[in-house]
């Protein structure tokens, strides 16, 4: 398909936020607290304690987070409740989540299934188009 036969986006991306994003999701830790964060909000404690990391790693990566503007703060009492900033986000990690899930489950479409355009992970179907233009 020509990038002239795609339907036009109906969203406007903001290239900004899609970088922060994208230096959230690029270390481990951070990707680990996201999850956690988007079953429910919580203290960086009991984060802590959930994922096996130190406190003090948990506090910079959750600064980072907080800096990419991808969680805030909720104060309770003394202490500082952290919680995914924005509904849009939680509803985005699930679902790339689900994206990710899929490529671990083995990556190649089943036999007989259809490949979505532009899914470079149907190498069977694709080896197949190829021969046959042959």
């Amino acid at each position: 398909m020509e990038s002239s036969d795609r339907p036009a986006l109906a969203v406007a991306v903001n290239a900004e936020a899609l970088a922060r994003v994208g230096t959230a999701l690029a270390d481990e830790n951070r990707r680990r607290l996201l999850l956690e964060l988007l079953n429910e909000p919580a203290y960086p404690a009991d984060l802590a304690e959930r994922l096996g990391m130190t406190r003090g790693n948990v506090s910079n990566h959750l600064a980072c987070l907080r800096g990419c503007g991808l969680v805030r703060t909720v104060p309770v009492g003394r202490r500082v409740r952290y919680e995914l900033a924005d509904a849009k986000l939680a509803h985005a990690l699930a679902e790339l989540a689900s994206l990710v899930l899929l490529v671990d489950q083995g990556g190649n479409s089943s036999a007989g299934e259809a490949c979505a355009p532009g899914d470079y992970a149907c190498t069977a179907d694709v080896a197949q188009e190829e021969t046959d233009h042959v």
